[in-house]
């Protein structure tokens, strides 16, 4: 004759949570909670990625260009150039905040260019007399919001938190996908739509690349 089992380790092993419903648990906490950290990420790349995708949307920000002229003081001109010293008289003197980009010296005139999101200036100087000219060209807020959303020009920090952003969305589509798996009346049809989706995407790249 069988062992009865105890009515009370029954109930217990019955109000155990099985494997499977804390692994959908936590899924589901973890793509809830990611989700709601990276959503206004999420908006910001999806409205920069639309405007990058048609850069005539200026949405009346015109492009300013900015000209100035000067001459550069005494101690700049040693041998070789001290860059350094111009490109900080210069960043004082016209209000340049953008990091240098590049800079150089070719037939008896230097160039220093300084670059940020959305900013462009670029400083030309005389090594024969010191005079300088500088060209500033200032995008409007779209222009800098899309060079953000490329990471061009940008600070470190910002680069930063592209690189995080992207591990954030990689999580909640990862957990997006494996959620469907417990979802035994929509399972097939969400996977049958991301094959779709995968297909179509990836048709889409070879079709443009060849």
């Amino acid at each position: 004759m069988p062992k009865r089992i105890p009515a009370a380790l029954t109930a217990q092993r019955t109000s155990r949570p099985s494997r499977k419903t804390s692994t959908h648990k936590w899924l589901r906490w973890l793509h809830v909670y990611t989700s709601m950290i990276s959503f206004l990420v999420v908006l910001f790349f999806a409205v920069t990625g639309v405007t990058l995708n048609h850069p005539t949307w200026t949405f009346g920000d015109d492009v300013e260009r900015i000209t100035a002229t000067g001459t550069l003081p005494a101690g700049w001109q040693d041998d070789p150039v001290d860059f350094l010293a111009v490109s900080e008289y210069v960043r004082a003197t016209h209000g340049i905040s953008a990091p240098v980009a590049d800079y150089g010296l070719a037939d008896g005139e230097g160039t220093i260019s300084f670059r940020g999101p959305g900013v462009t200036t670029d400083v030309f100087f005389r090594t024969a007399d010191g005079s300088y000219d500088v060209v500033t060209v200032q995008q409007g807020f779209v222009g800098v919001m899309n060079d953000l959303h490329k990471g061009r020009d940008s600070a470190s920090s910002w680069k930063w938190l592209i690189d995080v952003s992207g591990v954030f969305l990689a999580v909640v589509a990862f957990t997006g996908l494996t959620l469907q798996a417990f979802l035994r009346k929509r399972r097939r049809s969400a996977y049958a739509l991301a094959a779709v989706g995968a297909i179509v995407t990836v048709a889409l790249i070879v079709v443009t690349t060849y």
